[in-house]
């Protein structure tokens, strides 16, 4: 039989309830966090209704585009989604309109789109069997190369488009199924501020808030945040995680998620 690529410890169903109490929310990552083959799965679903209606606010925080994000900023019960790893954060209006933010200002925006389209032709034309993500219609801050949603990348393609992407001087991280490029000093880290305290809580505090993801690009997550749980298709990544996450579920992508709001949903 295998075993884990974590410790016991690690495992979610050892999380101390007292952890969990007054926590004041939940950030959560998109891709295999909530959805399998990009189609959000029914316990994660019904996770997030749980969680709305407990008064648990969830903000999702992902690299696909706007332009994906849109539909599900609409008809899941989040308080917002951030996309674009940061770049533009959609927020569901009382009034039933979708309003959209932006990290840069358009004039930013607009200098740094002749930069990312040759980035992205360059990683076209310097990494054999690369190609963009399908969803790059729907980008508006950043780029993105497909390399296990439609395509395969090799783990050695996978780094050389990391490498083209910064030798543009774009920031790159890579997801379960792409490989991102930006400009600028926004993260996913910046975007939890941000949207936090945009959907009002002035002074950010991430020992207050949970942090759910599934891969390398949620590194930065799981350094930071001092509650952070990854699901177990995890396990595809774990020998590449410089940080590893505090807590692994026992189940993979959304039933991993559901695992992790059950346990909050039992603290309230």
């Amino acid at each position: 039989m295998s075993r884990a690529p974590w410790t016991p410890d690690r495992a979610w169903a050892r999380v101390p309830p007292s952890r969990l109490i007054g926590l004041k929310g939940v950030l959560t990552d998109i891709d295999d966090t909530l959805t399998c083959d990009g189609v959000i799965q029914p316990a994660a679903l019904q996770a997030l209704h749980a969680l709305h209606q407990a008064g648990l606010p969830v903000i999702a925080i992902t690299g696909r585009p706007a332009g994906w994000s849109e539909p599900f900023a609409l008809s899941w019960p989040v308080r917002a989604i951030v996309a674009e790893n940061g770049g533009v954060m959609l927020r569901r209006q009382a009034t039933g309109e979708l309003l959209h933010e932006f990290a840069q200002a358009a004039p930013e925006r607009d200098r740094n789109l002749a930069r990312l389209r040759a980035c992205a032709q360059a990683v076209l034309q310097e990494v054999p069997g690369a190609v963009l993500a399908r969803d790059s219609a729907g980008r508006l801050t950043d780029i993105a190369i497909d390399h296990s949603e439609f395509a395969h990348l090799a783990p050695a393609q996978i780094d050389q488009v990391v490498a083209v992407m910064r030798s543009h001087g774009l920031t790159a991280t890579v997801s379960s199924i792409h490989v991102n490029g930006w400009i600028g000093e926004h993260s996913k880290w910046t975007a939890a501020h941000w949207a936090v305290q945009v959907l009002g809580d002035p002074a950010f505090d991430p020992a207050q808030w949970l942090y759910v993801g599934d891969s390398t690009n949620d590194q930065l997550m799981f350094e930071r945040m001092p509650l952070s749980v990854a699901v177990a298709n995890v396990a595809r990544f774990w020998d590449e995680l410089r940080v590893k996450p505090t807590f692994v579920t026992e189940r993979e992508r959304g039933e991993g998620f559901a695992e992790v709001a059950a346990s909050l949903l039992a603290c309230r």
